[in-house]
């Protein structure tokens, strides 16, 4: 695991996209995730896992939307965890430790 955006909400989801997960833009900052990575979106709220992969939400918004496919693996309101990862070799493993980020029930980072 490189990265984790522990629980935040899905507050849209957009089925006729052209498909990905759009996150807020300090989100992704905050988390070293950077547009276009690859994530793997949990559901907490019904168990769902799919990967996708990130784009850049407007800053400050909390925006975080299911695009095309996706968006029926999660209903707007639904809790879900963004996990991005990294390959590194078994040296630079021992020594990494990843970030990961709270954010409040409003998707906003806390200070």
């Amino acid at each position: 695991m490189k990265s984790k955006i522990h629980r935040v909400k899905i507050t849209q989801a957009e089925l006729h996209y052209v498909g990905s997960i759009t996150v807020d833009e300090d989100l992704m900052e905050a988390a070293d995730i950077v547009e276009n990575e690859k994530v793997q979106v949990v559901n907490i709220n019904n168990g769902e896992r799919l990967e996708t992969y990130v784009i850049k939400g407007a800053r400050g918004t909390g925006e975080v939307c299911l695009n095309g496919p996706a968006a029926r693996l999660a209903q707007v309101g639904d809790v879900v965890i963004l996990i991005s990862y990294a390959h590194i070799d078994k040296t630079e493993g021992k020594a990494h430790r990843p970030i990961i980020i709270f954010p409040d029930e409003n998707n906003q980072l806390v200070s």
